[in-house]
């Protein structure tokens, strides 16, 4: 059957009671709380502004309006805690160390340092490059095989590589924190990236700075990894133009911090890399041509040392999550479904057309204003659910999900309590709602509950259409996931080749982490009210169901157990 044909079978399936519904109404409802959000006067709610804060205040005011009850012994915050490091430019160095011979590198022309780790004071040591740095045992690909690296600097090319494994296993396997924590095990004191450079498949691992130097870590063209790096002295007209780098925001809370050990983190850039490779035998060239091939990388030892010198300017900042309980009446009342979305955005950065303002309305005061509504439509529903619902806004996801993995490794209710995260970052409702695109639709019991929630109102449900992309692993819903808990994640779908096709990547090319994802785009709000519709009949299914959702025993999720909590 056509995806046409399955639409129309749909929409003649729509009970008759989904016709008194005034999605107009309920439509402007949610706009409003988009217009609050992304509103010029909150300065793009950055974390630690003041627009963040009014943000804030007004989520909670929203929570506390609808007798919500606070999640916590605080109250609806839940505060976390973070580091910011700034490299102070004139007290970093890095060198190439051979023979005794000195050859000073120019930073931010041959390599930059990041301040995304907490680097030591200073460091020399032995460098090897490892291919990919990727251990996949799926594919049956180890690239620290053999490899010698206790007290070294390990140099890769940050791309996905030809390993022969599924998406998910890459990109998970290839973020950031699971390369380091591979590459620590095996001993390595730092590392040294090399992007794949034009032509490659892509280079998932490396973080990317955009006008405003946060990482893009949602959607886009780029699949990019969680947390922006610092570079020292970069290159002018980069970090929004604003001459000193900007700083590299963690958690403070050092349990949860994904690169412990790291003593030096170095990108290199494509005219310094020749420098690294002197002498090794191999040539940048020769690496860089396999790595846009896609092909397999030797290993071998650098015949340089590297040395880094480094001095952070530190400061420490809060900004809260805000959670609030629609309390279950069943049986299992002290079980938990969440559903989330993140609050902050990237603030002011590079003027763009004369508009320095990054305003987020679809990135993401479109999915918080979805929680208030649903949340809103719950209570005054007068529904009663077996379950408890949490309705989650969480800080930090432009840093690389800092306020969900927080909320996921310290919720504010016991965390084997909590059974499935609905989570929506920038769903997209920029044309009317025939479809919705749901990512991790195969992975669990939850893809179900989803489809029989969006069908109640006629509309279909498709797979995600970009799944080079890895989305369902770049948002908070990952936070919870990599904790054992199932978890969707939505974007209005469309038919391949349709106009809604056109749209949607038209507004990624030209509105995603742009300025002009602000209040003067068009918006279809009786679509966003339709798709708040099927999250509430969502999160009334899971919340009801007897059975807690679990992962597919074929779905690479499945790994992430209630162990992992």
């Amino acid at each position: 059957m056509s995806f046409s044909k399955k639409l129309l079978l749909l929409a003649v399936t729509v009970p008759l009671f989904a016709g008194a519904i005034d999605y107009a109404a309920e439509g402007k409802l949610w706009w409003a709380h988009v217009q609050f959000l992304a509103d010029d006067k909150l300065q793009g709610r950055d974390i630690g502004s003041e627009g963040f804060e009014q943000a804030v205040t007004y989520v909670s005011g929203q929570f506390q309006r609808l007798g919500l009850k606070p999640a916590g012994d605080a109250g609806y915050q839940q505060t976390v805690r973070f580091e910011s490091r700034q490299l102070i430019q004139d007290q970093c160095s890095l060198a190439l160390i051979k023979e005794g011979e000195i050859e000073p590198l120019t930073l931010g022309m041959d390599a930059s340092l990041s301040a995304r780790a907490d680097l030591a004071p200073a460091i020399q040591a032995p460098m090897v490059f490892v291919g990919y740095g990727l251990v996949i045992p799926e594919a049956h690909w180890n690239d620290l095989e053999g490899i010698d690296l206790k007290g070294k600097i390990a140099v890769y090319v940050n791309a996905p590589g030809p390993a022969d494994a599924p998406a998910a296993v890459k990109s998970h396997l290839g973020s950031a924190a699971e390369r380091w924590s591979g590459l620590h095990k095996a001993g390595a004191v730092g590392i040294a990236t090399i992007a794949a450079g034009r032509g490659g498949r892509g280079t998932a691992a490396a973080p990317d700075a955009n006008a405003t130097g946060a990482a893009t870590t949602s959607d886009g063209a780029v699949a990019t990894l969680p947390g922006a790096d610092n570079a020292a002295a970069p290159p002018a007209g980069e970090r929004g133009g604003r001459g000193a780098p900007l700083p590299s925001i963690s958690l403070a809370d050092l349990a949860l911090s994904e690169t412990t050990g790291m003593a030096v983190s170095v990108s290199i850039t494509p005219r310094g890399a020749e420098k690294f490779f002197e002498g090794s035998g191999h040539t940048f060239a020769e690496i860089q041509q396999l790595a846009r091939d896609n092909k397999p990388l030797p290993r071998f030892p650098l015949s340089v040392q590297l040395r880094s010198q480094v001095a952070f300017k530190r400061e420490t900042l809060e900004s809260p999550n805000l959670a609030a309980i629609f309390p279950g009446t069943g049986k299992l009342k002290d079980e938990y479904v969440i559903f989330s979305a993140h609050l902050d955005h990237v603030g002011v950065g590079r003027p763009v057309n004369g508009d320095n303002i990054y305003n987020g309305a679809m990135d993401n005061a479109s999915g918080v204003a979805s929680v208030i509504e649903v949340a809103r439509l719950l209570k005054e529903s007068k529904a009663r659910t077996n379950r408890s619902i949490i309705f989650l806004t969480v800080t930090g996801e432009e840093k690389g999900e800092l306020g969900s993995r927080y909320f996921a490794a310290r919720p504010t209710v016991p965390s084997k309590q909590i059974v499935a995260d609905i989570n929506l970052d920038m769903f997209l409702p920029l044309y009317p709602l025939k479809v919705i695109e749901v990512q991790g639709l195969m992975e669990s019991t939850l893809g179900d509950a989803v489809k029989a929630a969006a069908e109640a109102d006629g509309v279909a449900v498709q797979i995600d259409q970009e799944p080079e992309q890895n989305r369902f692993v770049r948002s908070d819903q990952y936070s919870f996931i990599r904790r054992g808990i199932p978890a969707l994640a939505f974007k209005f779908g469309y038919e391949k080749g349709s106009p809604d096709e056109t749209t949607r990547k038209n507004w990624v090319r030209d509105r995603y982490h742009k300025p002009s994802d602000d209040l003067t785009q068009p918006i279809d709000t009786e679509a966003a009210a339709r798709f708040n519709r099927i999250m509430l009949r969502l999160l009334e299914r899971v919340a009801d169901a007897p059975a807690r959702p679990v992962w597919h025993e074929n779905s690479f999720f499945s790994r992430f157990t209630a162990a992992d909590r």
